[in-house]
């Protein structure tokens, strides 16, 4: 199985990218900024760069772990990767891995099954924490949808993305 290392550094770009198109005023930044109780003087108070190069950097948090999530080969790599021998590439779990890899190490490696997956971590993940939070802060179902959907849609590529070329 060869693993590209460079493309979760890739799809770390995709929460910038596509918040970008999500939060512009072309889709929902107008209905987001009412809902948010955002302002313009709230919105020029932060430093940018800084704002981008935090999101970039959980963005290979996020990334990293959607490589498992979304890959199966990854979490079944993981059942043996503590067995005796297996580092040293030797031994019965190593030769069963190598074995497994051969024959089903494509299977399921397409852009439109790791998207499934995002899906999933999105309804299953993002859904509920940014639920959660919104309804403490007395927020309402807008406010929820956006971020959601927001997250859907990221964690869909993202997912999807990282299935195809990782």
């Amino acid at each position: 199985m060869e693993i590209n290392y460079l493309m979760p550094f890739v799809s770390a770009l995709f929460p910038l990218v596509i918040g970008a198109v999500w939060y512009s005023n072309f889709m929902f930044g107008k209905t987001w900024f009412r809902v948010a109780g955002m302002t313009e003087e709230k919105m020029k108070s932060g430093n940018m760069i800084v704002i981008f190069i935090l999101t970039y950097i959980f963005g290979l948090f996020l990334s990293n772990a959607m490589v498992g999530w979304s890959i199966h080969q990854f979490t079944t790599r993981s059942l043996f990767v503590t067995q005796e021998g297996f580092a040293q590439e030797t031994g019965e779990y190593y030769a069963f891995f190598q074995d497994f890899i051969s024959k089903y190490g494509d299977l399921h490696r397409s852009f439109g099954h790791g998207a499934v997956h995002g899906v999933f971590a999105g309804i299953a993940i993002a859904l509920p924490l940014i639920a959660i939070n919104a309804l403490f802060e007395r927020r309402g179902w807008k406010y929820i949808l956006i971020h959601a959907g927001y997250w859907i849609v990221t964690l869909a590529l993202m997912c999807g993305f990282l299935c195809e070329f990782v």
